[in-house]
């Protein structure tokens, strides 16, 4: 106890005891009764003892700052009374006596066995005389080095527990994480990892503690986050089961709104009325408090029966929410539901609700700078395309698309005609805060116009805007030259591309369409240059960019050609048009290999093109690939059968593989395509004669000199035939041959000496079959010379025909021979009339 302590202590035992004052008052010294009214007066006054002058020239003290064990005696005040005093120790035991200034004793000196409380110190910390002695150790060295931390102990349950239990939040958050990234799977798999984790951790609470110790949140998060896992995989029966697993337990006071998410798979399964009755049983456990769910909510089922066709239903859902919340988004829907019913004036009242949601989103002038303060414009250059800017932008956009939309709808049903519908709905646009969607408006009045071909109007319409403002009157003129250019009026299309680049200079549109007026005209540098500026404008602009491919194919210019065609086949993935000109330029470069694979791409995207089709199979006949050429062939007259290239080469095919019999169909039907040309009739004819069915053979050329009376080769088939079949109209056919022959010497000198330019013309129309030289007769490409010992129509005797006589359709098996007979003048004849037999290529 201290002497403070002791001394209190023994003056409550004299109060409560009773004891004689005169024995306790030995022990108590009090101060004069002059000092009661300020007790620690004098503290302040100065003590000769402490001149900090002197101490230089104190030997003593000196001796002790040198010395680092220097020790003390205790201090002792042995001299009572007022004016007592006490000695100061110093390093070699010499004593100063220190006297109180108030003549009262020093605090902590003991005086008849009792020590003085030290209470003016007490509270800093100081000890009492019991650490007297002690040797100065102000920094606690003499108590040695702190002692080890404590090491944990990893092999308790509860550590084990605590990091089971952190695994599974790591889980839950990389699964998270990957499902924003994109990694369906792998969040899947990290979810379920993290549901068999957290079922350990379970068990390992339950061996433990109670139940009541189990983290019902964790377990809450690792269920919800595995269910919308499954949903985001589509898995959407797990999801289900996952989901009823939350809902299910009472534990999980929030669990109910999860039956939201359930109805939202329902919906996605097109399991209309089940996802009505979870989206009102979760409606029913959210409190009204939280109104922005509630709406919500309310949306989705108005959604859900405009799937189930309950329009009247939809409706009283999404009046509720106009009435109550009103949004774009609910409005538009509204509409949609009235349009369904066929009910105008409440599709009239929609619109107006439409119109009227406000948008709550900040007027640009707060992105003007008043004054040009520069702190000012950077702050403002900071937040004009922040994120939140960015937000604001798109609800705008948004909004302005269900209107414009909305107003496409209802325009032809709203009133007597489209253009007073229309203009009922400009005039509701102007009148609201949307005024600069009216310009719109009127261009997409005249669009429409253009769709239903009455291009009058469109014109007028388009026109009302020449005295508009510059970006309105770049639109409409844009309009205007594009409608002239497809009229192929170029002087009109291109004064008003002149408009309109001149009214909007950063408008894409326009300078694209300045651009295909200058390429119309063939400056297709000057194009290129508009297109150039149409992409610098917009990088987006696709048709700028296929425009100048286009022109760079037309200046030679290939590889800026296939680069444009490239980029553009980064952004439009699955376009057509954009496939075909890569494949073109391949097969311009003569790189057959890159053609055809992207014709392969390409019919990935149009499978049914008979064109792109043909194309590959000439490819790969190119290529020499017979088997894959013939089954593109093949696919491309199974979809277009009238197409004379394919029809020609699969009936050179068939002869080319010794199958004239099915040759046949195909050129049957190039004869019923065109009728007028001899020379698929002819084919038809030949096949049956190298097929060994001579009398169909006969009758097809008979049908054809029926037709076709001058034709030299027919009649010389029939000669032929006749002779060797020993058929009595071999003179009448060689009479009509010799007559024939000598009309077209005839023919062939007037052409020569020019007197007659008519029998010219007339001889270009009745010997069309017999010329042998057209572009468009390209079989004989794919013919063949019969060699003399194969000859078909060979007598018993003769082999001078075999040097004259060519087969149009190539080499064919030997045939049955005619009974030998002598030879005749007709068989001469023949000989000297048969040594031309080329089909036109």
């Amino acid at each position: 106890m201290k002497a403070g302590d002791q001394a209190k202590g023994d003056l409550r035992s004299v109060l409560g005891e009773g004891k004689t004052a005169s024995k306790m008052m030995q022990n108590v010294h009090l101060a004069p009764e002059a000092d009661e009214d300020d007790l620690y007066s004098g503290y302040n006054d100065y003590n000769p003892t402490f001149d900090m002058e002197d101490l230089e020239n104190d030997v003593a003290f000196q001796q002790a700052a040198r010395t680092s064990h220097g020790r003390r005696p205790p201090l002792t005040g042995k001299i009572p009374g007022t004016s007592a005093s006490r000695p100061l120790a110093t390093g070699f035991g010499s004593k100063a006596t220190l006297t109180s200034s108030m003549g009262r004793p020093v605090t902590g000196t003991v005086q008849d066995g009792v020590a003085r409380p030290m209470t003016a110190v007490h509270a800093a910390g100081y000890t009492k005389t019991a650490m007297r002695g002690s040797s100065f150790d102000p920094l606690g060295q003499a108590r040695g080095p702190a002692p080890p931390l404590e090491m944990k102990n990893s092999d308790g349950s509860e550590e084990k527990i605590r990091q089971l239990e952190k695994k599974v939040n790591e889980l839950v958050e990389e699964s998270c994480i990957a499902n924003s990234c994109g990694d369906l799977k792998l969040a899947l798999e990290k979810a379920k990892e993290a549901g068999r984790k957290e079922r350990v951790l379970v068990r390992q609470r339950e061996q433990i503690a109670t139940s009541e110790n189990i983290n019902l949140d964790l377990t809450y998060s690792v269920l919800f986050n595995l269910a919308s896992q499954y949903a985001a995989n589509e898995m959407y029966a797990e999801a289900l089961n996952t989901y009823q697993v939350i809902v299910k337990n009472k534990m999980f006071s929030s669990g109910g709104r999860l039956k939201v998410n359930m109805g939202n798979i329902y919906l996605k399964q097109r399991n209309y009325s089940k996802a009505i009755k979870f989206y009102r049983m979760a409606l029913d456990q959210i409190p009204s408090a939280h109104k922005e769910m509630r709406i919500k909510i309310m949306q989705n089922i108005g959604v859900a029966f405009i799937k189930t066709g309950q329009y009247a239903d939809a409706i009283s859902s999404f009046e509720h929410i106009m009435s109550m919340s009103p949004n774009p988004m609910a409005g538009f829907n509204l509409i949609l539901c009235y349009f369904a019913l066929g009910n105008g004036e409440q599709m009239k009242k929609a619109f107006q609700k439409l119109i009227a949601v406000p948008l709550e989103v900040d007027c640009d002038d707060k992105y003007i700078s008043p004054n040009d303060d520069p702190h000012t414009n950077l702050l403002i250059e900071a937040i004009k395309n922040d994120s939140l800017r960015q937000i604001e932008r798109e609800r705008k956009s948004m909004a302005e698309e269900y209107i414009m939309t909305a107003a496409k709808l209802i325009a032809p049903v709203i009133e007597t005609s489209f253009a007073v519908g229309y203009d009922w709905c400009v005039e509701v646009v102007k009148a609201s805060h949307y005024v600069e969607l009216a310009n719109d408006l009127e261009i997409n009045k005249a669009t429409t116009y253009l769709r239903q071909q009455d291009f009058n109007q469109a014109l007028e319409t388009l026109k009302m805007f020449e005295k508009k403002d510059s970006r309105v009157k770049s639109a409409a003129a844009t309009n205007l030259s594009f409608l002239y250019y497809l009229e192929n009026e170029l002087a009109q299309a291109t004064n008003y591309a002149d408009l309109a680049v001149n009214s909007d200079r950063y408008n894409p549109a326009a300078l694209t369409n300045k651009g295909n007026t200058v390429f119309a005209n063939g400056d297709y540098e000057k194009a290129a240059e508009f297109y150039k500026e149409a992409l610098r404008n917009d990088s987006s602009c696709t048709e700028a960019l296929y425009n100048l491919g286009l022109t760079y194919k037309k200046l030679n210019r290939i590889d800026e050609a296939l680069d444009c065609f490239l980029k553009l086949h980064a952004i439009l993935r699955n376009s057509a048009q954009v496939l075909h000109q890569i494949a073109n330029i391949y097969e311009i470069v003569e790189d057959p290999t890159q053609a055809i694979e992207w014709l392969l791409q390409l019919i990935s995207v149009v499978p049914t093109d008979p064109h792109v089709l043909s194309k590959l199979g000439k490819l790969y006949d190119t290529e020499g690939d017979k088997s894959q050429a013939f089954h593109y062939y093949y696919e491309s007259y199974r979809y277009f059968p009238s197409n004379i290239e394919v029809i020609e080469w699969l009936g050179a095919y068939y002869i080319d593989t010794q199958f004239c019999e099915k040759a046949i169909e195909y050129f049957e039907r190039a004869a019923l395509i065109l009728p007028t040309q001899v020379k698929w009739q002819l084919m038809v004819a030949s096949c049956y004669r190298r097929s060994g069915n001579y009398q169909k053979a006969l009758e097809k050329y008979k049908v054809i000199h029926r037709k076709f009376p001058e034709n030299v080769e027919c009649l010389r088939f029939l000669v032929r035939l006749c002779t060797d079949m020993g058929l009595k109209e071999v003179q009448e056919y060689m009479t009509k041959l010799k007559k024939v022959e000598k009309l077209k010497e005839i023919r062939e000198q007037r052409i020569k000496s020019g007197r007659d330019g008519s029998a010219r013309s007339r001889r270009e129309g009745n010997a069309g079959g017999d010329s042998g030289g057209t572009k468009g007769e390209r079989l004989s490409a794919k013919l063949k010379v019969l060699p003399g010992t194969s000859e078909p129509y060979e007598s018993s005797g003769s082999k001078e025909i075999d040097a004259s006589y060519m087969d149009p359709l190539g080499p064919q098996a030997e045939r049955p021979k005619t009974a030998a007979r002598k030879r005749t003048e007709e068989d001469d004849f023949a000989d000297e009339e048969l040594g031309e037999d080329l089909l036109p290529e």
